[in-house]
């Protein structure tokens, strides 16, 4: 075998270029650079897989550009990882792949379920090139870079569409993949030379579910704008001497009948059936699921199609019908089946809607993505029990909003938001929109200002959506410097609720006395989790009953030192990680007056005897912060060290004569807290010990108790302190105590020793069966006031300053659609979770009266019941979505999973998968019975 010169041929087989790992980093990042300046439409991509790129991502030890190494980090952490991981092997791409069974080819299959990210990354032409380079391997898997949407949004096509080809000579079958920003003439042209026939004499069928329903004309459309979907099929029908054969395997219909299987049975539950896949994915659109003689009388009508706009009625058994799965789009489906059995928008879509239609409003769709519904509405709605295809809808969305496009999952609620909005545009009565200036509260009455910015935004926004499920909340914004409070009031399409657990925290804090007069003890309280250290301060003020003239010092312990202070109240606590240590010492509040003196604590190895190597003296325990008044001398520094370990004495060195003794307060050691391990008993000591304290004699009389040394900030450089020492004033002194084998003799070290994480996950005393969070306090969480993030800060108009305000939230109008999401999606740069918190939501009486702060007499009823649930079972990536839907005319519920229908009791609806709730507004009469749905238009 012959050496290349470029390199050395490792065991391995790959190829070791003279190159460190940090000039492989500099050189990929440098080519990731230049691609990222150089985006355009057709430039070429490679897909790598992520077990790999993971594995060379550890080998140059770090992440770069855009690609993630470890999927368990959040944003906030630095990726710094040592590059002590071997040379990875040859590039494999194997477990990404679809294996053929009749050997290699030449154009592998991906597997349709991989997440960018946690599967793959995405290469640059130029990167893979320099990779395989060093590496080899594969097998390459080139992409191109397309446009999608009416906004041309630049996206690398990662999976091409793939067409089942039916020849009807032969009746073979044949997979071909093209873009599907192909045009019709590609697709002939492919077509006919995998045939060997002239394109002149081929026609080729969009044949959907096995249907012939519109022949396919070479042109310049693409296979987009054909409605072709993921795996579908076409029909190839070849003509003999210019002219097609008469009846060629057809039958009167033009359906081939040996592609036509028979119905198979169904379920007594079931009213429309489809297989359907776990991961969203469903067999039902690439399969012919009705019997031969249905054929004609149900699929006229299962392309969604644009009718005639005149008036329709609800079909026999109407609203019943399911939506076939076009290439994991169960998250469309979910979200359709709520709205479509929203009563207002039924009564409102089978009318005749076109007058209202707005072609010219800038900000809508020209009127197409409400065409592309209403049309879908109706067919849903007339068409009995046969599923609907929204082949049609699907091809409206991809163009308006390129996010939706392509065949991965997304999230029902964030397509919910978009057609709720763009439904809004199309259909705004207001064609020319007046220009109002909006003005500030400036202590007007409430009622006034509301009304006020309803009136100016109902004159800009008049839709049918606008009418039944728009609401109004009110905005408190206050300046935590000059307390200027801004009062606004905003209109809202729905809610969306946080879960509890995903707005708070808990956090364990260890509070130490500066003064001596008891034992630290570990306090875990449960604060907002994008709070700040103010609210940390006053959960604990209130655990460890903080005197009145007192307040807590919070600081950060980092190998025995503190590494920081937390004196900036507004500071955020997303600052402060689970894995730190946090401590909180009691100070007094004159303590400005005072001199902080802050402890640390050496000790030397035994086997060191030269007392010159000072150096070799190693930090341990934790510190502890106390206050001098007025110090003069070494004296006065020995006598408040002294003062401050007074608790930890042990009880042989104790006078019998107490000066104090705590009892089984909150916060002394015998106090029973719930923490991991039983941590109080473990980490600060046995239980029953005292803390009984002898006041030492007076200082001027008194030598050095202990070995200290005046420190410098940084620790680096210690002065020995002796009974003459003089003190300059200072605002804070730090010393070093050296431990001796007195000091081991008279104190227990164990109370400062192992201090607690501010969270530990993984230490749970037992796990018990987690309670459900009602839909009520999740509403009063979203309600509670809480401060701004660091990157929403509010531009204060008194300071004219940008402040870290404090908002409060509260409902002012009601819309009589009221929708609520829960956040069970958390998302960050490299991290993606989702919670599966069982919520416990009201079916019917959904009273939100206490939580209204508009008192107008006037005001519609607060009460409310479900009607609709948007679910999602498992996790991210594997998911899949369903809808539970009521069918208000019959008083029933039903459970549509895309092409599936079947009944369900409602006590089945309440699960732990609930995403989405829709409620509709009913009547309360005076004597307090709930009656029907109020009007459709709001007040």
């Amino acid at each position: 075998m012959t050496i290349p010169d470029s390199g050395y041929m490792m065991e391995n087989g790959s190829i070791e270029l003279p190159c460190t790992p940090e000039e492989e980093a500099r050189i990929i990042q440098e080519l990731i650079s230049k691609a990222e300046s150089n985006l355009r439409e057709g430039n070429t991509y490679y897909v790598i897989s992520n077990r790999w790129f993971r594995d060379w991502q550890r080998y140059i030890g770090k992440p770069l550009g855009a690609y993630p190494f470890n999927e368990d980090a959040t944003q906030s952490q630095p990726f710094l990882f040592p590059n002590t991981a071997s040379r990875p092997g040859p590039i494999d791409n194997s477990d990404i792949i679809i294996r053929e069974i009749d050997g290699e080819s030449d154009d592998p299959e991906l597997i349709i379920t991989l997440e960018e990210g946690r599967d793959y990354v995405l290469v640059a032409q130029e990167v893979w090139e320099k990779l395989s380079e060093w590496y080899k391997g594969g097998p390459a898997l080139p992409r191109k870079m397309i446009s999608v949407g009416d906004a041309k949004q630049l996206s690398v096509e990662v999976f091409p569409l793939c067409l089942n080809l039916h020849d009807t000579r032969d009746r073979s079958h044949k997979v071909i993949r093209l873009s599907k920003k192909a045009s019709l003439h590609e697709l002939y042209s492919i077509v006919c030379k995998l045939k060997g026939i002239a394109p002149e004499k081929a026609r080729i069928w969009d044949y959907f579910n096995k249907r012939k329903y519109t022949v396919l004309v070479a042109s310049d459309q693409t296979l987009e704008g054909s409605n072709l979907q993921m795996d579908q099929d076409i029909l190839l029908e070849v003509q003999a001497e210019g002219l097609l054969p008469s009846g060629f395997g057809f039958d009167s219909t033009g359906n081939d009948l040996a592609l036509v299987p028979v119905e198979p049975l169904r379920s007594s539950v079931t009213i429309a059936g489809g297989p359907t896949l776990s991961n969203g994915f469903s067999a039902g659109y690439s399969s012919n699921t009705y019997q031969g003689s249905s054929l004609s009388s149900t699929y006229g009508d299962i392309e969604d199609g644009y009718d005639s706009m005149r008036p329709a009625s609800k079909g026999e058994r109407g609203g019943l019908a399911g939506l076939q799965n076009l290439g994991n789009t169960c998250f469309m489906n979910s979200a359709i089946q709520c709205l479509v059995h929203t009563p207002p928008l039924v009564e409102y879509f089978l009318q005749d809607y076109t007058d209202e239609i707005n072609k010219q409003n800038p900000l809508g769709m020209h009127g197409e993505l409400a065409f592309a519904f209403g049309e879908l509405l109706r067919k849903l709605w007339s068409s009995g029990r046969a599923p609907v295809a929204p082949r049609a809808f699907k091809g409206k969305l991809g163009r308006f909003a390129p996010q939706f496009s392509g065949y991965n999952q997304h999230d029902s609620q964030e397509l919910l938001a978009f057609l709720l909005d763009g439904l809004h545009e199309d259909l705004n009565r207001v064609k020319q929109k007046p220009y109002f200036e909006t003005k500030d509260s400036d202590g007007r009455p409430d009622e006034e200002v509301a009304d006020e910015l309803w009136r100016y935004h109902r004159a800009r926004n008049d839709s049918v959506i606008v009418d039944t499920c728009q609401g109004q909340y009110k905005s408190t914004l206050v300046c935590p410097d000059c307390n200027k409070i801004s009062i606004t009031f905003d209109p809202f399409m729905y809610l969306s609720l946080p879960l509890p657990s995903t707005v708070t925290r808990t956090m364990t804090v260890t509070v130490f006395y500066s003064d001596g007069s008891g034992l630290p003890m570990p306090y875990t309280v449960t604060v907002l989790k994008h709070g700040c250290i103010k609210d940390l301060i006053q959960a604990l003020e209130s655990a460890c009953c903080l005197r009145t003239d007192e307040f807590l010092l919070l600081a950060e312990v980092y190998e025995h030192r503190i590494f920081r202070y937390f004196e900036n109240p507004t500071d955020m606590l997303n600052s402060i990680k689970d894995d730190e240590h946090i401590v909180a010492y009691r100070l007094p509040k004159n303590v400005a007056l005072l001199t902080r003196l802050e402890i640390s604590h050496r000790y030397q190895d035994k086997c060191i005897i030269d007392s010159s190597k000072a150096s070799e003296r190693k930090l341990f325990l934790t510190p502890l912060v106390t206050f001098l008044e007025d110090p003069r001398n070494g004296v006065d520094i020995d006598f408040s060290v002294d003062k401050v370990l007074s608790p930890l004495r042990r009880k042989a060195f104790i006078s019998p004569e107490p000066a104090f003794k705590d009892g089984a307060e909150n916060g002394s050691p015998l106090e029973k807290i719930e923490e991991p391990m039983n941590s109080c008993t473990i980490q600060f000591g046995h239980e029953d010990r005292s803390m009984e304290y002898t006041e030492p004699v007076e200082n001027s009389s008194r030598g050095m108790a202990f070995h200290l040394c005046l420190t410098d900030e940084r620790g680096t450089c210690c002065r020995p302190v002796v009974k003459d020492t003089v003190i300059q004033p200072a605002r804070m002194l730090k010393v070093i105590l050296d431990w001796t084998e007195k000091e081991y003799e008279l104190y227990d070290a164990s109370y400062l020793k192992d201090l607690p994480e501010v969270h530990k996950s993984g230490l749970t005393v037992k796990k018990t069966k987690q309670e459900a969070i009602s839909l009520f306090s999740c509403l009063e969480a979203f309600l509670k006031e809480e401060p701004l993030g660091p990157d929403d800060m509010w531009y204060c108009p008194g300071c004219k300053e940008h402040r870290q305000a404090s908002k409060k939230l509260d409902l002012w109008r009601l819309p009589d659609i009221l929708v609520f999401h829960l956040k069970r999606f958390s998302y960050s740069r490299w991290l993606k979770n989702k919670l599966d918190t069982f919520v416990n939501f009201p079916i019917h009486n959904l009273d939100l009266s206490k939580y209204v702060k508009c008192k107008d007499a006037t005001e519609s009823s607060h009460v409310y019941e479900l009607y609709a649930i948007s679910n999602h079972y498992g996790g991210l990536g594997g998911g899949h979505y369903t809808a539970y839907c009521k069918l208000i005319d019959d008083d029933r519920w039903y459970h549509f999973d895309d092409s599936h229908v079947s009944a369900a009791a409602e006590s089945d609806i309440k699960t732990s998968a609930a995403y989405v709730l829709f409620y509709r507004r009913v009547k309360v009469q005076q004597n307090g019975v709930v009656g029907g749905p109020s009007s459709n238009r709001s007040s």
